[in-house]
């Protein structure tokens, strides 16, 4: 009996390539040429299987968010919602980092999606890298609405509030820092968690 091989297939190759571009570099243009380079196929052989460059980037970025944070705060039930809702938000900005790092980071996304209009290959890295920080949140906020903690309902608009709110953060963590930026920073995130688990209100939707 031949013992089965543990080699990955072609599909896989191909994922494992874009997936560990976008993690040496989130602003990686994962186009066809470049991550067919990088899995060692041809263009034809990655074709076969994404027939789209959006078709690659989206099946990328739905096994990233597939894969479990190690130590997910939101399950740290020794916390309160608020609590563990804050330090999932903070997870975000430790991958930015602070000082060189984080100016470093801002730059790279700055040259890549705003210096010059992005390529299509570009907008659709940044889109969805985007989502996928959302969906994180969204994820975030139904196991909270699950478990009572807050109420039902626009966690869509919700996720994108505190998706905007990071923004903002990333871009204040590369500009020169300040005694208190860190604490600043927390309080922050304490007030929008706030915002989105207390007094939040489903706008109605046109036509409703």
């Amino acid at each position: 009996m031949t013992a089965r091989s543990e080699t990955p297939g072609t599909r896989d190759k191909i994922l494992i390539a874009a997936a560990t571009m976008l993690g040496e570099d989130p602003t990686a243009r994962l186009s066809v040429r470049a991550v067919a380079a990088r899995a060692q196929v041809s263009t034809g052989s990655l074709r076969h299987f994404f027939p789209t460059q959006r078709a690659l980037v989206d099946t990328v970025i739905a096994g990233l968010y597939d894969v479990d944070l190690p130590d997910d705060p939101i399950d740290d039930r020794t916390r309160t919602p608020s609590e563990r809702l804050v330090a999932g938000l903070q997870l975000f900005l430790a991958q930015v980092g602070a000082g060189d790092q984080a100016r470093q980071h801002w730059g790279a996304l700055y040259e890549a999606y705003v210096a010059s209009p992005p390529s299509d290959d570009e907008a659709v890295t940044y889109l969805a890298l985007e989502r996928l920080g959302r969906r994180r949140i969204e994820r975030w906020l139904t196991v909270l609405v699950d478990e009572g903690a807050i109420g039902p309902g626009g966690i869509e608009q919700r996720a994108r509030f505190l998706a905007t709110v990071l923004d903002g953060l990333v871009t204040r963590r590369a500009l020169p820092p300040d005694a208190l930026q860190l604490d600043g920073e927390t309080e922050t995130l304490r007030l929008a968690v706030h915002a989105v688990t207390t007094a939040w209100t489903v706008a109605p939707t046109p036509g409703g």
